[in-house]
């Protein structure tokens, strides 16, 4: 069973950031630590997986931003099918193949994800 605490550098390592960075996210309030007997951060899991957008097994993508949401349009043509999610303050569309909106089962107010790496935009749920 994995542990529920993270020292400071493995958080860091499991998003992707250097400590540095991490360190900065805790004093903007970005992310939630705590402190050990030694006054060392602590970084649980949750927050870990929180900030990667959700995927808490372990499978992850090279890209970090990860904009969490909410499906609001699914309009497929041919091949081609165009996603459109609210997240947050953001619209982000994608243009993804239909076999993969099938295969996500995505339709207007499901729960995604959209990975922004580049210019690309990948869909996950």
């Amino acid at each position: 069973m994995p542990r529920k605490l993270l020292t400071a550098r493995e958080a860091a390592d499991a998003l992707g950031i250097s400590l540095d960075t991490l360190r900065r996210w805790d004093r903007a309030g970005r992310i939630r630590t705590r402190r050990d007997a030694a006054n060392r951060r602590l970084v649980p899991r949750s927050e870990v997986d929180r900030l990667r957008g959700g995927a808490p097994d372990g499978a992850s993508l090279s890209a970090r931003n990860r904009l969490r949401g909410t499906v609001r349009s699914v309009r497929v043509e041919g091949l081609l099918a165009q996603v459109e999610l609210e997240a947050g303050p953001f619209r982000v569309v994608a243009l993804v193949t239909r076999e993969a909106v099938e295969a996500l089962g995505l339709r207007p107010g499901d729960e995604a994800t959209a990975v922004v790496k580049a210019t690309s935009v990948l869909v996950e749920r």
